[in-house]
């Protein structure tokens, strides 16, 4: 097994062949509707590339989508899936690239040597999105995918108040057993141990976290869904609410069971932010 994560997740752009292949029919799938990726613009912030869906409507958006990429770095720019539903709910979405960080408070040097990816997120990409688009947490749902979609999970929970709304597609929330594997997360922490402290699993809290959460793993994915589904014995054991889906399966870990739960998912951030004041 971790010969095959080391070929999933060795280089900084995406090596897993289902996932690649994938991406090839996003672009195929694209060229019959370009016209909702029309709404994604390119940015930049802080040097960074931060790619921007603004939907077509006749008055100003009123929430926003944060999403976070997984390990192989992949946006939503080219994902006509994801950009339906994103128009279908009038959401602004943007996706920064934070490298392959894991999105935590721990400096990762390929993002930056001093500031860590969440501090980034918190200090510049939410005033980024304030003085665009005028929307403020809580309206600010968090969603992502793999290395992101533990990344949500860490910052939900962490900033429970401010991101009560959270989804997770595959959420790598055992990323410790990646250690010594030669990729970034080497330097972040002294050993596995270390790194396994960090997940979310362990940084519970039972009187503070996320009101409207939902995450979902295909039984298939081998290298994920035993953390996810300990992560949901673990919330129901300490009485935190929140939804899963453990059941669906297609595509194992790949962008073909991330676009199957793309509808679900998105349906989920919708509801949840109607709910929030």
């Amino acid at each position: 097994m971790f010969k095959n994560l080391r070929d999933l997740f060795r280089g900084p752009v995406p090596s897993n062949k289902m996932e690649t292949q994938s991406d090839q029919s996003l672009v195929q799938i694209a060229s019959s509707g370009e016209s909702i990726l029309n709404g994604w613009r390119a940015e930049s912030l802080d040097g960074r590339q931060v790619d921007v869906f603004v939907p077509q409507s006749d008055s100003p958006p009123q929430a926003a989508v944060l999403f976070l990429h997984g390990h192989g770095r992949v946006l939503l720019n080219k994902n006509p899936i994801f950009s339906r539903l994103f128009q279908k709910h009038g959401l602004v979405a943007v996706c920064p690239d934070g490298e392959r960080s894991w999105w935590l408070d721990v400096v990762c040097r390929e993002f930056n040597a001093e500031q860590t990816p969440q501090h980034w997120l918190m200090n510049s990409v939410l005033p980024f999105i304030g003085q665009r688009f005028s929307i403020a947490t809580p309206r600010i749902a968090l969603l992502g995918v793999s290395m992101g979609g533990q990344g949500v999970l860490q910052l939900a929970f962490r900033y429970a108040a401010r991101f009560p709304v959270v989804a997770a597609i595959a959420p790598a929330v055992d990323f410790c057993q990646l250690y010594g594997s030669g990729i970034p997360l080497d330097s972040m922490f002294p050993d596995a141990e270390a790194a396994r402290q960090a997940s979310v699993v362990l940084n519970l809290h039972p009187l503070s976290w996320p009101r409207h959460q939902f995450f979902c793993c295909d039984p298939q994915d081998t290298e994920w869904f035993d953390g996810a589904a300990r992560l949901g014995m673990k919330l129901s054991s300490s009485g935190i609410l929140h939804e899963r889906d453990l059941e669906t399966s297609g595509g194992a870990h790949s962008w073909v069971y991330f676009n199957l739960m793309a509808e679900k998912t998105l349906n989920h951030i919708a509801d949840s932010l109607r709910k929030v004041e």
